[in-house]
Protein backbone atom coordinates (compact mmCIF):
# COMPACT_ATOMS: atom_id res chain seq x y z
CA UNK A 1 0.00 0.00 0.00
CA UNK A 2 1.28 3.46 -0.88
CA UNK A 3 2.61 5.43 2.13
CA UNK A 4 0.09 8.24 1.47
CA UNK A 5 -2.81 5.78 1.49
CA UNK A 6 -1.50 3.95 4.55
CA UNK A 7 -1.19 7.25 6.46
CA UNK A 8 -4.71 8.41 5.62
CA UNK A 9 -6.17 4.97 6.29
CA UNK A 10 -4.53 4.96 9.72
CA UNK A 11 -5.97 8.39 10.56
CA UNK A 12 -9.47 7.29 9.61
CA UNK A 13 -9.10 3.98 11.44
CA UNK A 14 -7.93 5.80 14.56
CA UNK A 15 -11.16 7.80 14.41
CA UNK A 16 -13.59 4.97 13.60
CA UNK A 17 -12.20 1.56 14.56
CA UNK A 18 -12.50 2.00 18.34
CA UNK A 19 -16.24 2.38 17.75
CA UNK A 20 -16.73 -0.84 15.78
CA UNK A 21 -16.12 0.29 12.20
CA UNK A 22 -13.77 -0.96 9.48
CA UNK A 23 -12.19 1.05 6.64
CA UNK A 24 -11.10 -0.06 3.13
CA UNK A 25 -9.43 2.13 0.45
CA UNK A 26 -10.37 2.06 -3.23
CA UNK A 27 -10.12 4.11 -6.41
CA UNK A 28 -13.20 5.87 -7.74
CA UNK A 29 -12.45 4.34 -11.16
CA UNK A 30 -12.93 0.79 -9.87
CA UNK A 31 -16.46 1.70 -8.76
CA UNK A 32 -17.39 3.68 -11.87
CA UNK A 33 -16.20 0.93 -14.22
CA UNK A 34 -18.99 -1.38 -13.04
CA UNK A 35 -21.84 1.11 -13.41
CA UNK A 36 -23.61 3.17 -16.09
CA UNK A 37 -22.77 6.90 -16.17
CA UNK A 38 -25.89 7.93 -14.24
CA UNK A 39 -24.45 6.24 -11.15
CA UNK A 40 -20.85 7.40 -11.47
CA UNK A 41 -19.05 9.35 -8.79
CA UNK A 42 -18.12 12.60 -10.53
CA UNK A 43 -14.45 12.61 -9.65
CA UNK A 44 -11.27 11.64 -11.54
CA UNK A 45 -10.77 7.89 -11.70
CA UNK A 46 -7.63 7.74 -9.52
CA UNK A 47 -9.32 9.68 -6.68
CA UNK A 48 -8.86 7.98 -3.32
CA UNK A 49 -11.95 6.83 -1.45
CA UNK A 50 -12.58 4.76 1.66
CA UNK A 51 -15.49 2.42 2.28
CA UNK A 52 -16.77 2.35 5.87
CA UNK A 53 -18.67 -0.60 7.34
CA UNK A 54 -19.88 -1.42 10.81
CA UNK A 55 -19.17 -4.67 12.65
CA UNK A 56 -21.30 -6.24 15.41
CA UNK A 57 -19.24 -4.27 17.96
CA UNK A 58 -20.68 -0.97 16.70
CA UNK A 59 -23.90 -1.50 18.62
CA UNK A 60 -22.23 -1.37 22.05
CA UNK A 61 -19.28 0.85 21.21
CA UNK A 62 -21.04 3.52 19.15
CA UNK A 63 -24.83 3.26 18.98
CA UNK A 64 -25.71 2.77 22.65
CA UNK A 65 -23.43 5.59 23.87
CA UNK A 66 -24.83 7.80 21.11
CA UNK A 67 -28.42 7.06 22.15
CA UNK A 68 -27.55 8.05 25.71
CA UNK A 69 -25.95 11.32 24.57
CA UNK A 70 -27.56 14.65 23.79
CA UNK A 71 -27.00 14.23 20.06
CA UNK A 72 -30.13 12.20 19.23
CA UNK A 73 -32.87 14.03 17.34
CA UNK A 74 -36.42 12.95 16.56
CA UNK A 75 -37.66 12.16 13.04
CA UNK A 76 -34.50 10.47 11.77
CA UNK A 77 -33.25 6.95 12.25
CA UNK A 78 -30.98 6.68 15.34
CA UNK A 79 -28.51 4.37 13.57
CA UNK A 80 -28.23 6.77 10.63
CA UNK A 81 -27.72 9.67 13.04
CA UNK A 82 -25.03 7.75 14.92
CA UNK A 83 -23.19 6.84 11.73
CA UNK A 84 -23.43 10.43 10.46
CA UNK A 85 -21.95 11.67 13.71
CA UNK A 86 -18.95 9.34 13.49
CA UNK A 87 -18.39 9.98 9.80
CA UNK A 88 -18.44 13.67 10.62
CA UNK A 89 -15.59 13.05 13.04
CA UNK A 90 -13.58 11.70 10.08
CA UNK A 91 -13.91 15.09 8.38
CA UNK A 92 -12.72 16.77 11.56
CA UNK A 93 -9.70 14.46 11.72
CA UNK A 94 -8.61 15.55 8.22
CA UNK A 95 -8.90 19.37 8.41
CA UNK A 96 -6.20 19.93 5.80
CA UNK A 97 -8.06 17.91 3.14
CA UNK A 98 -11.22 18.35 1.12
CA UNK A 99 -13.57 15.54 2.07
CA UNK A 100 -16.90 14.40 0.71
CA UNK A 101 -18.87 11.93 2.78
CA UNK A 102 -21.78 9.94 1.38
CA UNK A 103 -23.84 7.82 3.75
CA UNK A 104 -25.45 4.65 2.44
CA UNK A 105 -28.97 6.07 2.83
CA UNK A 106 -28.45 9.30 0.86
CA UNK A 107 -30.35 9.83 -2.41
CA UNK A 108 -30.55 12.46 -5.14
CA UNK A 109 -33.77 14.48 -5.59
CA UNK A 110 -34.90 11.93 -8.19
CA UNK A 111 -34.51 9.17 -5.54
CA UNK A 112 -31.45 7.64 -7.22
CA UNK A 113 -28.97 6.48 -4.55
CA UNK A 114 -25.86 8.62 -4.24
CA UNK A 115 -23.77 5.51 -3.58
CA UNK A 116 -24.41 1.86 -4.39
CA UNK A 117 -23.05 0.50 -1.15
CA UNK A 118 -22.67 -3.15 -2.06
CA UNK A 119 -20.83 -2.37 -5.29
CA UNK A 120 -18.47 -0.10 -3.35
CA UNK A 121 -17.85 -2.82 -0.76
CA UNK A 122 -17.00 -5.32 -3.50
CA UNK A 123 -14.51 -3.10 -5.35
CA UNK A 124 -12.88 -2.07 -2.07
CA UNK A 125 -12.30 -5.75 -1.24
CA UNK A 126 -14.32 -5.47 1.96
CA UNK A 127 -17.02 -8.04 1.18
CA UNK A 128 -17.98 -10.19 -1.79
CA UNK A 129 -21.17 -9.06 -3.49
CA UNK A 130 -23.02 -12.29 -4.38
CA UNK A 131 -25.59 -11.85 -7.12
CA UNK A 132 -27.83 -13.94 -9.29
CA UNK A 133 -25.24 -13.80 -12.08
CA UNK A 134 -22.84 -15.69 -9.78
CA UNK A 135 -25.05 -18.81 -9.91
CA UNK A 136 -24.70 -20.87 -13.05
CA UNK A 137 -28.06 -22.02 -14.44
CA UNK A 138 -29.94 -20.49 -11.55
CA UNK A 139 -33.27 -22.02 -10.49
CA UNK A 140 -35.37 -18.86 -10.01
CA UNK A 141 -37.00 -18.33 -13.38
CA UNK A 142 -38.77 -14.94 -13.48
CA UNK A 143 -38.39 -14.24 -9.76
CA UNK A 144 -36.50 -11.10 -8.78
CA UNK A 145 -33.45 -12.01 -6.72
CA UNK A 146 -31.53 -9.34 -4.83
CA UNK A 147 -27.82 -9.72 -4.19
CA UNK A 148 -26.07 -9.57 -0.84
CA UNK A 149 -22.54 -8.90 0.44
CA UNK A 150 -20.80 -11.43 2.68
CA UNK A 151 -17.83 -10.44 4.83
CA UNK A 152 -15.06 -13.05 5.18
CA UNK A 153 -14.95 -12.66 8.98
CA UNK A 154 -18.46 -11.55 9.90
CA UNK A 155 -20.55 -13.27 7.23
CA UNK A 156 -23.73 -11.21 6.99
CA UNK A 157 -23.38 -9.76 10.50
CA UNK A 158 -22.26 -6.31 9.38
CA UNK A 159 -23.57 -3.27 7.50
CA UNK A 160 -22.11 -0.95 4.89
CA UNK A 161 -22.37 2.62 6.16
CA UNK A 162 -20.91 4.91 3.52
CA UNK A 163 -17.86 6.20 1.72
CA UNK A 164 -15.33 8.94 2.37
CA UNK A 165 -14.11 10.61 -0.84
CA UNK A 166 -10.93 12.68 -0.91
CA UNK A 167 -11.06 14.96 -4.00
CA UNK A 168 -7.59 16.07 -4.97
CA UNK A 169 -5.90 12.97 -3.58
CA UNK A 170 -5.11 10.68 -6.51
CA UNK A 171 -3.51 7.26 -6.16
CA UNK A 172 -3.15 5.76 -9.66
CA UNK A 173 -0.79 3.06 -8.39
CA UNK A 174 -3.07 1.76 -5.64
CA UNK A 175 -3.31 -2.02 -6.26
CA UNK A 176 -6.83 -3.45 -6.44
CA UNK A 177 -7.87 -5.71 -3.58
CA UNK A 178 -10.20 -8.50 -4.65
CA UNK A 179 -12.91 -9.46 -2.15
CA UNK A 180 -12.56 -12.92 -0.65
CA UNK A 181 -14.92 -15.42 -2.30
CA UNK A 182 -16.03 -17.09 0.90
CA UNK A 183 -19.15 -18.76 -0.60
CA UNK A 184 -17.55 -20.51 -3.60
CA UNK A 185 -19.95 -23.34 -4.43
CA UNK A 186 -23.13 -23.13 -6.48
CA UNK A 187 -25.20 -24.89 -3.83
CA UNK A 188 -24.06 -22.55 -1.08
CA UNK A 189 -24.65 -19.48 -3.23
CA UNK A 190 -28.19 -20.66 -3.97
CA UNK A 191 -28.79 -21.22 -0.25
CA UNK A 192 -27.38 -17.76 0.56
CA UNK A 193 -29.48 -15.88 -1.99
CA UNK A 194 -32.64 -17.81 -1.15
CA UNK A 195 -32.08 -17.22 2.55
CA UNK A 196 -31.52 -13.51 1.97
CA UNK A 197 -34.50 -13.03 -0.34
CA UNK A 198 -37.09 -15.37 1.16
CA UNK A 199 -36.14 -16.16 4.78
CA UNK A 200 -34.30 -13.07 6.02
CA UNK A 201 -36.37 -12.90 9.21
CA UNK A 202 -34.63 -15.96 10.68
CA UNK A 203 -31.16 -14.32 10.32
CA UNK A 204 -29.62 -17.58 9.03
CA UNK A 205 -28.36 -16.20 5.71
CA UNK A 206 -25.89 -14.16 7.77
CA UNK A 207 -24.18 -17.41 8.75
CA UNK A 208 -23.17 -18.19 5.16
CA UNK A 209 -19.68 -18.39 6.65
CA UNK A 210 -18.90 -19.11 10.29
CA UNK A 211 -18.57 -15.59 11.71
CA UNK A 212 -16.03 -14.41 14.23
CA UNK A 213 -18.82 -12.44 15.89
CA UNK A 214 -22.57 -12.15 15.49
CA UNK A 215 -25.05 -9.52 16.60
CA UNK A 216 -25.86 -9.93 20.28
CA UNK A 217 -29.36 -11.01 21.28
CA UNK A 218 -29.98 -7.44 22.47
CA UNK A 219 -28.87 -6.09 19.11
CA UNK A 220 -31.06 -8.56 17.22
CA UNK A 221 -34.01 -7.64 19.42
CA UNK A 222 -33.37 -3.93 18.77
CA UNK A 223 -33.36 -4.30 14.99
CA UNK A 224 -36.38 -6.63 15.07
CA UNK A 225 -38.44 -4.18 17.15
CA UNK A 226 -40.64 -1.54 15.44
CA UNK A 227 -38.66 1.72 15.30
CA UNK A 228 -41.03 3.61 17.62
CA UNK A 229 -40.38 1.07 20.40
CA UNK A 230 -36.61 0.70 20.07
CA UNK A 231 -35.52 3.31 22.60
CA UNK A 232 -37.86 1.92 25.23
CA UNK A 233 -36.33 -1.51 24.62
CA UNK A 234 -32.97 -0.09 25.76
CA UNK A 235 -34.52 1.72 28.73
CA UNK A 236 -34.14 5.15 27.13
CA UNK A 237 -36.73 7.91 26.92
CA UNK A 238 -38.07 8.94 23.54
CA UNK A 239 -36.76 12.40 22.57
CA UNK A 240 -39.13 15.31 22.03
CA UNK A 241 -41.35 14.91 19.01
CA UNK A 242 -40.97 18.58 18.09
CA UNK A 243 -38.96 18.90 14.86
CA UNK A 244 -35.58 20.44 15.50
CA UNK A 245 -33.01 22.06 13.30
CA UNK A 246 -30.04 19.91 12.34
CA UNK A 247 -27.37 19.65 14.99
CA UNK A 248 -23.94 21.07 14.04
CA UNK A 249 -22.51 17.74 15.17
CA UNK A 250 -24.28 15.96 12.31
CA UNK A 251 -22.82 16.66 8.86
CA UNK A 252 -25.77 15.39 6.84
CA UNK A 253 -29.26 16.59 6.13
CA UNK A 254 -32.23 14.61 7.43
CA UNK A 255 -32.20 11.25 5.61
CA UNK A 256 -35.02 10.68 3.19
CA UNK A 257 -37.17 7.57 3.67
CA UNK A 258 -35.44 4.50 2.34
CA UNK A 259 -36.66 3.11 -0.95
CA UNK A 260 -36.03 -0.51 -1.89
CA UNK A 261 -33.65 -1.13 -4.75
CA UNK A 262 -34.89 -2.71 -7.96
CA UNK A 263 -32.04 -4.92 -9.15
CA UNK A 264 -32.28 -7.07 -12.25
CA UNK A 265 -30.13 -9.83 -13.66
CA UNK A 266 -28.80 -7.60 -16.45
CA UNK A 267 -27.94 -4.64 -14.21
CA UNK A 268 -27.32 -6.34 -10.89
CA UNK A 269 -24.51 -3.98 -9.85
CA UNK A 270 -27.23 -1.37 -9.35
CA UNK A 271 -28.64 -2.86 -6.13
CA UNK A 272 -27.94 -0.22 -3.46
CA UNK A 273 -28.95 -1.92 -0.24
CA UNK A 274 -27.41 -4.61 1.93
CA UNK A 275 -30.77 -5.82 3.32
CA UNK A 276 -34.05 -6.91 1.72
CA UNK A 277 -36.71 -4.17 1.53
CA UNK A 278 -38.55 -5.41 4.61
CA UNK A 279 -35.52 -6.43 6.64
CA UNK A 280 -35.66 -5.45 10.34
CA UNK A 281 -32.23 -3.82 10.40
CA UNK A 282 -28.63 -3.78 9.25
Amino acid sequence: MEPKVAELKQKIEDTLCPFGFEVYPFQVAWYNELLPPAFHLLLPGPTLAFLVLSTPAMFDRALKPFLQSCHLRMLTDPVDQCVAYHLGRVRESLPELQTEIIADYEVHPNRRPKILAQTAAHVAGAAYYYQRQDVEADPWGNQRISGVCIHPRFGGWFAIRGVVLLPGIEVPDLPPRKPHDCVPTRADRIALLEGFNFHWRDWTYRDAVTPQERYSEEQKAYFSTPPAQRLALLGLAQPSEKPSSPSPDLPFTTPAPKKPGNPSRARSWLSPRVSPPASPGP
